[in-house]
């Protein structure tokens, strides 16, 4: 394999895991009498029991490396556990167009925050042109939704754990970034953040919501969002995580809310304004820029 397929492949690699991550919504817009809060609950904690499962041997393998780096794997399992329920209560109190929106465009923004701050590689100019136009994308696609929040003081409170949910989500890819950089293998590195943070996720599932199996639709959407955005999207995006850094992994998940919103009009039947097309066409101009940056980088240093 050649240096500038390589990259090629973790970036195809979280290009599909998220679509995986897109149809979650429409997903759970045909269950019946489960929150969403404890949809995320199961989907994440799901997860992290199937995951170290796949990766059990490597986990032995890397065991003594993971627990060198405990403190920093604590750290992630801990965003892990926030991430869902962040992302869905700021979707719960500001809407569920503005509470995506902060969760997800905020990411990249924190990723690079990281790695600036503490490794001290901040991304090229390049990188922010690129989220300038994707998070305006994103932006778009939630003006062209109809919004309606209760109170200020709530809509305020969402935004707050929308950016909440971004940080957790650009703090637990660092972690995965950097226990890889360490030496640890890519499944590892998510196997162990998800299986730590499923110890409370999964309890917390079953305490608050006793609807979640009570049906066969409920029970086999449940099985899918565990079995297929969250743990193949989730060993998708570890893959993808061998091959570029945090900041450009997460840059690379805007496209969820346009595959989101594309299947929504596709499948559900809601409909899209020219807002919302135009948007979509600018998260894709994002992940093009994003796509010649790495090629002139792999031309670059063969």
């Amino acid at each position: 394999m050649s240096s500038g397929q390589t990259p090629t492949r973790g970036i195809l690699s979280i290009v599909i895991a998220c679509f995986l991550w897109g149809t979650t919504g429409t997903a759970a817009s045909f269950t019946n009498g489960i929150s969403p809060f404890a949809i995320g609950a199961m989907a994440m904690g799901g997860s992290g029991i199937l995951l170290a499962l796949y990766a059990r041997k490597r986990l032995w393998q890397d065991r003594h490396r993971l627990l060198q780096h405990r403190r920093l794997l604590l750290l992630g399992a801990a965003a892990v556990m926030c991430y869902p329920l962040a992302f869905y209560s700021s979707m719960a109190y500001a809407g569920i167009a503005v509470g995506s929106v902060i969760s997800l465009a905020c990411a990249p923004f924190f990723a690079a925050m990281f790695e600036g701050l503490i490794h001290r590689r901040w991304p090229s100019g390049r990188w922010f042109i690129s989220f300038a136009i994707g998070a305006t994308g994103v932006l778009m696609l939630a003006l062209q939704q109809d919004n309606s929040v209760v109170t200020t003081s709530a809509y305020s409170l969402g935004i707050a754990l929308g950016l909440l949910a971004a940080a957790s989500y650009a703090l637990y890819s660092w972690v995965a970034k950097t226990l890889i950089e360490q030496g640890i293998n890519s499944n590892s590195a998510m196997a162990s953040q998800f299986f730590l943070s499923s110890l409370v996720l999964l309890p917390l599932f079953f305490a608050i919501d006793k609807q979640g199996f009570s049906s066969a639709t409920n029970t086999s959407i449940l099985l899918y969002m565990v079995f297929g955005p969250m743990f193949l999207g989730y060993l998708l995006f570890g893959y993808g995580l061998r091959f570029i850094s945090a900041s450009q992994a997460t840059l690379l998940t805007l496209l969820e809310p346009a595959l989101a919103t594309l299947m929504a009009v596709v499948i559900v039947g809601e409909q899209l304004t020219l807002s919302g097309w135009l948007g979509m066409a600018m998260i894709l101009g994002c992940l093009l820029l994003q796509h010649k940056q790495q090629a002139e980088l792999n031309l670059g240093g063969t």
